[in-house]
């Protein structure tokens, strides 16, 4: 018992450190696993046809549901099941496909025959005798023990013969082969041995040999001694020279070998002898992930941080000593639920030392502390926290983490004292005129000088706490009527901030220009409340004729929304009309082409028309008026279509009143032929 709580301790201790061990000057504070991993997961692991895919792929879903408390569909985890006992019962399924399939039976709580568990236990010993890589110890040992986790009895009869089989496997800085045929060693293995030496040492009949665990942890310390950083102090696990094909990548590779370390430290008697700053800067990196964008990323994150370690962490931030703020922890475990009693004390902040304890709200779950006892000013602090559970049991299952350093900021208004503007006489420097201001709201003081005079402009700031207060952004800006800018930095100087501007050396910075100029005191900081924006009136310059070869001000830039304004209006140019005849000589032509009409009609009535042989029975005669009208239909297109019908729409319906013309037409001339050779035959 007293072995199995140190490993606990020194699980949870190694996970808390990969979670919250960040130094001062880190990034931000952490937070626990919070809906974004959640939300993320359900998406990342959605299945697929009703499944998630290969048994590998099902178990890094579900392992990772558990984990983050995700509910799981009951028919989807039912028709898992059936899955995973078919592939159980089936004496051709391989090692790998055992383990995945034990794991998620583990999950899932499938139903499983006893007697199949001592047959896959059986297949799983034999495929252990003749093992000769790394990964076929891994999935037999792993599968073996998921079957003990059961409730069944495994026992490996030669423990100390497979230990060292897989020791054999090892190389002397700390990495291990993947099988006796390879050639390059591989940190990913290393994580793969360690995982399968603990699976060793927890089948084990009897205890195992003391000096080759020994060995091990001191392994593990050459393999931490290989470790790689980055500039920041961000330290992770990568491979030296592995094939590409191999090549699983950073994350893949410090999650194996978390994996394996947490699980050969819950097996293995005694502590690791792991430096600290190299378990600071592995946090940092496991830390800078986020949400993964992969569901393998996304399990071997999720998957290495299974203990129970405490996050401690600031709900707001920025605390405003105007608003009187509390400052609030939060104490939870990794994935947000509610810590055991315990005692947050802050040790220190910024400077001064103290221990103060922070009060618990039962409702709210913070415990928290009035900054106003603590006598802090404006600006950034560092607070260090430091955790105590109530219960001495908890200790061995909750990781603390020894002392917290978090960041904050501290807001306030500042307070705005003696400011004056005044000219100043170049040569005595004496006050010709000195004005008092309110920097609470507008000015608008008006003043006057010329070339040999100085412009004088002060004031004091101060905080809350009365010490002087020195912002990030002073400056004082005069702007010409012409809308020529120019900006002047303040400078703090004997706990004021003052500027004194000497026209006459400035008289070419302003391009001489005389006339009006606008002033403007912009004072501002992020721990300012008032921060403000003040118009403090105009100066009225008069300065010297520029010299001839003086610079001109620069062009104006112009408004970047000017773009989207109405554009100027585009006039077209038309060709001019030609030269057309004379009115009364278009009259005339139009009198010609209406001559042949009239001919027409002249001729009509000389050649005797009359409707003596007009059919009169009533079919006929219906047919003689539609060939009529059909003629007139089409006299009638021809004038629309010289009016504003197109040729193409005028042989569309030419094309419909044609044939109806034909057959009205025949119609009527058959009976016309036939009346008339009856009355020759009479």
């Amino acid at each position: 018992m007293a072995r199995g709580r140190r490993s606990v301790a020194l699980l949870a201790l190694i996970c808390a450190l990969l979670l919250h061990s960040i130094a001062p000057a880190s990034a931000a504070p952490i937070r626990p696993i919070s809906d974004a991993h959640r939300s993320a997961a359900a998406e990342l692991f959605a299945p697929i046809d009703g499944s998630y895919g290969s048994l590998e792929e099902t178990y890094e879903a579900l392992r990772t549901f558990q984990i983050l408390g995700v509910e799981k569909s009951a028919e989807l985890s039912h028709e898992t099941c059936l899955s995973v006992a078919e592939k159980v019962g089936s004496s051709s399924t391989p090692a790998k496909d055992l383990f995945y399939a034990l794991r998620i039976t583990s999950i899932l709580g499938c139903q499983i025959d006893s007697s199949t568990y001592d047959e896959v236990a059986s297949r799983l010993h034999a495929v252990l005798k003749d093992a000769n890589s790394l990964l076929e110890f891994y999935y037999s040992i792993g599968g073996l023990l998921s079957i003990k986790d059961q409730g069944h009895d495994v026992i490996l009869s030669d423990a100390d013969g497979t230990f060292h089989a897989i020791k054999a496997l090892s190389q002397s800085d700390g990495r291990w082969r993947l099988d006796t045929n390879s050639a390059e060693s591989s940190t990913f293995a290393a994580g793969i041995a360690l995982e399968s030496l603990a699976g060793v040492i927890s089948l084990a009949g009897s205890e195992v040999d003391q000096s080759m665990i020994g060995v091990v942890k001191n392994d593990i310390v050459k393999l931490f001694g290989s470790i790689k950083s980055f500039d920041d102090g961000t330290l992770y696990f990568d491979e030296k020279h592995v094939d590409g094909s191999e090549y699983k990548g950073p994350l893949t590779t410090s999650a194996s070998v978390v994996r394996g370390v947490s699980a050969f430290a819950a097996a293995a008697s005694g502590n690791l002898n792991i430096p600290g700053d190299k378990i600071l800067g592995l946090a940092k990196f496991f830390l800078s992930i986020g949400v993964p964008g992969t569901t393998k990323d996304f399990f071997n994150q999720i998957d290495s941080l299974v203990s129970i370690p405490l996050i401690l962490s600031l709900p707001a931030t920025v605390l405003s000593l105007t608003s009187k703020d509390q400052l609030k922890v939060e104490v939870t475990t990794v994935f947000g639920s509610a810590a055991p009693p315990l005692t947050v004390n802050l040790v220190q902040a910024y400077s001064s030392d103290s221990k103060d304890e922070l009060q618990f709200d039962a409702e709210n779950v913070v415990h928290y502390l009035d900054i106003a006892a603590l006598k802090l000013d404006v600006g950034k602090y560092t607070f260090v926290f430091e955790v105590t559970l109530h219960d001495p049991d908890n200790v061995n299952i909750y990781a603390t983490g020894g002392q917290n350093s978090i960041r904050a900021f501290i807001t306030g208004l500042i307070k705005v004292d003696k400011a004056e503007i005044g000219i100043l006489d170049s040569d005595a420097g004496s006050v010709e005129s000195l004005q008092k201001l309110d920097l609470s709201k507008d000015n608008s003081v008006s003043l006057s000088a010329n070339h040999l005079q100085k412009l004088r402009l002060s004031f004091v700031l101060t905080t809350p706490l009365g010490h002087t207060f020195k912002p990030h952004q002073v400056f004082l800006k005069l702007r010409h009527e012409t809308k020529v800018e120019h900006i002047f930095i303040l400078e703090s100087s004997a706990r004021q901030y003052k500027i004194v501007l000497d026209f006459l050396g400035l008289v070419g910075k302003f391009y001489y220009l005389s006339g009006k100029y606008e002033l403007e005191l912009t004072v501002g900081d992020a721990a300012m409340e008032n921060s403000f924006i003040r118009a403090l009136g105009h100066i009225e310059l008069d300065l010297p004729e520029p010299p001839e070869k003086a610079a001109r001000p620069p062009p104006l830039a112009a408004d970047p929304l000017s773009k989207f304004g109405p554009k100027q209006e585009i006039s077209h140019i038309f060709r001019a009309p030609e030269k057309r005849p004379p009115k009364e000589l278009s009259l005339a032509f139009l009198g010609l082409t209406l001559l042949p009409f009239f001919g027409f009609l002249f001729g009509l009535t000389k050649l005797g028309v009359n409707l003596k042989n007009f059919p009169s029975s009533p079919v006929p005669a219906a047919f003689s008026i539609l060939f009529h009208a059909g003629i007139a239909a089409v006299l009638l297109l021809y004038v629309l279509f010289w009016l504003k019908l197109d040729l193409f729409t005028t042989l569309k319906i030419l094309g419909f009143l044609g044939p109806f013309l034909v057959f009205v037409g025949h119609r009527t001339l058959s009976y016309l032929a036939s009346t008339s050779t009856k009355q020759k035959a009479a």
